[in-house]
């Protein structure tokens, strides 16, 4: 070949173009599988998706707890509210789409309906409840409504019922599901027990005040106490009236006479605690507690009463602080800061 004079072998050329085009279309080859492979999996982790989680039972619960559970889950609220039709509270999951249980994917949005208060465009039904809990039923109720609130009309009608306990609600006007369109008067009918309950009284003379106190809570009797600042054996009972044996009704109130108590130390403060109570036309559950200087709670009296003047005898530490409730709700408090007797 002519090429050769020139020192060129065209054959070897050839040889060694054709042997670099064959390594660069094996390499172009193997590097568009790898491309392929790698979107291939791409694909399928795409395709497969995000790790499956099980919906947590949120239905009842408060919005902020819904959302930490909802949080743990890597899951997404989507909230509507709607009005109440039970007396939910406000703020509480009334329901939930998908529902609890259900295995979804990681991020995803769940449906929470949410309670926005009872709408009280409907009378709602107090029958069988009791009146305490009307009065905080009705408070939360108004709480939650602008447009129309419900006032109950007082003093109440009051009945004899063999079948329902005193303090139950018998009747209601307005009846239940009755169109409300504004500010509203609920009258209501409630049960004073039954029209014969008595209680025999106890004989109380002989015992101390703090044994008086605590056989009369065990009976349930009103009562009030009368010092007498003469006379032996301080703190003691020597008279009551109605005397021990006669039956009362449980509307009646026992007069307690005590010698008045003795201070056993110079930081004893004894006096006579007084209030007047709200009438009722029925007894109502009624404590007397005092928190001593130390912090402590110690309960001295537990009885049921109807209201009007109401007093018992105390021995306690000088800035001890008596506090009054009934039915579970305190009314007063009075600190005691010099020994009184009267």
């Amino acid at each position: 070949m002519a090429f050769k004079n020139f020192g060129f072998d065209l054959e070897s050329i050839e040889d060694h173009m054709g042997s670099n085009l064959r390594l660069f279309i094996s390499f172009t080859i193997g590097l568009l599988v790898f491309v392929g492979l790698i979107a291939l999996s791409v694909f399928f982790i795409v395709i497969r998706g995000k790790e499956e989680v099980m919906v947590p039972d949120v239905l009842g619960k408060e919005l902020s707890q819904a959302l930490i559970e909802l949080q743990e889950k890597e899951l997404y609220p989507r909230i509507s509210l709607r009005s109440a039709t039970d007396g939910q509270e406000k703020g509480v999951i009334l329901e939930q789409n998908p529902e609890a249980g259900t295995l979804v994917k990681a991020e995803r949005r769940i449906n929470l309906v949410i309670s926005s208060g009872l709408a009280l465009d409907k009378m709602v039904s107090f029958l069988g409840k009791n009146i305490n809990d009307v009065r905080l039923e009705l408070q939360a109720l108004n709480a939650n409504s602008s447009e129309i609130q419900i006032i109950i009309h007082e003093p109440f009608m009051y009945q004899y019922s063999n079948d329902s306990a005193a303090g139950t609600v018998l009747q209601q006007n307005p009846p239940p599901g009755a169109d409300l369109t504004g500010s509203t008067v609920l009258e209501l009918v409630v049960s004073r027990g039954r029209e014969n309950t008595r209680v025999t009284v106890p004989d109380l003379t002989g015992l101390t005040y703090t044994d008086a106190l605590a056989r009369l809570g065990q009976l349930k009797i009103g009562y009030n106490f009368v010092i007498n600042n003469t006379g032996e054996r301080p703190g003691t009972v020597i008279s009551q009236n109605p005397v021990g044996g006669t039956e009362i009704s449980t509307n009646q109130k026992l007069t307690v006479t005590i010698i008045a108590p003795e201070a056993e130390n110079s930081g004893e403060t004894v006096g006579l605690f007084r209030y007047n109570l709200p009438e009722n036309p029925y007894p109502l559950p009624l404590t007397v507690e005092v928190e001593l200087p130390n912090g402590s709670k110690q309960t001295l009296a537990n009885t049921n009463h109807s209201g009007g003047e109401f007093s018992m005898p105390y021995k306690l530490p000088s800035g001890s602080v008596i506090i009054l409730s009934m039915v579970d709700r305190e009314i007063y408090r009075q600190t005691i800061r010099d020994t009184v007797i009267e």
